[in-house]
């Protein structure tokens, strides 16, 4: 069976115009986090670049870059709700998700992206995301649609 493999600017891009279609005005907050083998940051600079390229400014942060939870605040995400750049703007943070509950409410969009090894079900982070990336193979992510109601 032939598996479904789009090509990584098309998934990018749709989930970009997804988180547009939300969050076209004021600052939005996107959070990408996965396992360590997800290729996370890579994911994250693809996608805040499929931002830019639909005409919108995006910031691009690592979590790694800050010692706590309390200088990202004060050091990444006050400055950019205040406006470093005019106009509507889209922060999109890798590794901020997985054990940085306090940060939880502060994210207007979250995603999880899985590499070759699945997160599984025992990855709360992962249940709190608004979208799921299986990015086993990097040049062919694939959206998964696999909630329960």
């Amino acid at each position: 069976m032939t598996r479904w493999a789009p090509q990584k600017s098309d998934t990018v891009r749709s989930l970009a115009t997804e988180i547009l279609h939300n969050y076209a005005s004021g600052r939005a907050f996107v959070a990408v986090d996965g396992l360590a083998d997800a290729g996370v940051a890579a994911f994250s600079d693809d996608l805040a670049a499929a931002l830019r390229e639909l005409d919108h400014a995006a910031e691009r942060a690592s979590f790694d870059d800050y010692p706590d939870e309390a200088a990202l605040r004060t050091g990444l995400v006050d400055p950019f709700r205040a406006g470093r750049t005019e106009g509507p703007a889209v922060l999109v943070v890798d590794g901020a998700l997985d054990g940085h509950d306090d940060l939880r409410g502060l994210w207007n969009y979250a995603v999880w992206v899985e590499g070759a090894i699945p997160a599984g079900k025992g990855y709360d982070a992962r249940f709190r995301t608004d979208a799921v990336i299986d990015n086993a193979d990097p040049e062919h992510p694939r959206r998964l649609f696999d909630d329960a109601c």
